[in-house]
């Protein structure tokens, strides 16, 4: 199950004279990671690389920004891979101590900086959610609403007319379960509005 974190976490490694200040975040897409990113220059004018790597499902991204290519980027994006992440955004600025570190050195102190932060990070699971609507005859009314508090489900609004309808979100991996459920309960007199299954 994907996971993303709580809050930004932050971590500092000193390395050869080189400073590396890691921040590890919850973000959505790529727009607001570059934002996050043009803020960090603004805040650290004088650093040497601010490199970054975002884990969002099609907008995933890693710069190297001016680091030898690979470097990076790339490994950071793998730290955030290896702990099935997604949503979160890692950035390191460097600033640079005036003693090289080899390929194999810069390496490790991205994906070190990336792993120290995400130590101390909170991680929560990712619900996929899907959203529900059905009709039923008044007299089942209390059978949906019994069955939708029951599998965990959220009653997001309810209107009465001729019959009852009612929207409801629901955690995608039990959703065909509980339409199936309902199905049964209600003998063929729940009608589903939009489709059910995913």
């Amino acid at each position: 199950m994907p996971l993303t974190i709580a809050t930004p976490v932050h971590s500092e490694l000193l390395i050869k004279k080189s400073r590396f200040i890691g921040c590890v975040q919850p973000v959505a897409d790529r727009p607001s990671a570059q934002k996050i990113v043009a803020g960090l220059w603004k805040e650290h004018p004088t650093a040497s690389h601010v490199c970054w790597a975002l884990l969002a499902g099609g907008q995933s991204a890693a710069v190297d920004d001016g680091e030898p290519s690979g470097t990076a980027g790339r490994p950071m994006l793998d730290v955030l891979r290896h702990q099935d992440l997604e949503g979160v955004l890692a950035t390191v600025i460097r600033y640079y101590g005036g003693i090289m570190l080899g390929a194999g050195g810069l390496v490790r102190a991205y994906t070190d900086s990336v792993a120290q932060a995400l130590r101390g990070a909170q991680k929560i699971a990712i619900v996929r959610l899907r959203k529900l609507r059905c009709e039923a005859p008044y007299a089942f009314e209390g059978t949906v609403r019994r069955a939708i508090e029951a599998a965990g489900a959220t009653l997001s609004a309810v209107e009465h007319g001729q019959r009852v309808s009612l929207t409801m979100t629901i955690a995608d991996d039990v959703a065909d379960q509980f339409v199936g459920r309902l199905n049964e309960l209600g003998h063929g007199a729940i009608i589903w509005l939009d489709s059910p299954t995913g």
